[in-house]
């Protein structure tokens, strides 16, 4: 007897393919606030209205949450948990950018209210995930780990931009570690 394949029917092309890590990130977090009774799941719904009015397990205030929990573990010194909370959020707020795009592009042209709300949301992750990736920076040049630092530092520059101030310290701290040498002075002009 022979296995289907499922290379065949679930192939590269397949709509809707989510990355593995995301959707476990999904899964994760809903694991993580969501109730153990689907009794209490029923009776918290009902005493709370809808499920925007009581938010959401996957939204950028469960990324904040992550950084928070991160910045408190940094904080005790437990900078492995740190890292490992750093590193959910930087998933998490880029998952939920490319999901926020996606609706967005979705009711392009049909109703502009839902672009406008995902565009917005969306610059809220890209902000979420240059802030987990400066977080997650700085603790690796603390534990002596300035090299690994770098793509992160990158990431920075190119989800937000050098004239913003998330950009300008991430371009400083590239500066401070060696792997650039021109300093950016924001607003003055360029040398020759």
């Amino acid at each position: 007897m022979t296995r289907p394949d499922f290379r065949q029917a679930f192939g590269p092309r397949a709509p809707f393919r989510l990355q593995g890590k995301a959707l476990g990130l999904a899964l994760g977090l809903l694991t993580l606030v969501a109730p153990f009774g689907a009794s209490s799941a029923l009776a918290q719904s009902e005493a709370a209205g809808p499920p925007a009015a009581a938010g959401s397990a996957f939204d950028v205030a469960a990324v904040r949450q992550l950084l928070a929990r991160g910045d408190a573990a940094a904080a005790a010194g437990n900078l492995v948990e740190a890292r490992r909370l750093y590193d959910d959020a930087r998933v998490a707020s880029r998952a939920l950018a490319g999901f926020y795009r996606t609706i967005a592009g979705a009711f392009r042209g049909l109703d502009a209210r839902i672009p406008r709300e995902m565009d917005d949301k969306g610059r809220q992750s890209i902000e979420l995930l240059a802030e987990s990736n400066m977080r997650l920076a700085a603790l690796l040049r603390r534990q002596g780990q300035a090299e690994v630092a770098v793509p992160l530092l990158v990431e920075v520059l190119t989800a937000t931009t050098p004239a913003s101030e998330q950009g300008r310290k991430a371009y400083q701290q590239l500066v401070e570690i060696g792997f650039v040498s021109t300093p950016y002075a924001a607003g003055a002009a360029a040398g020759n």
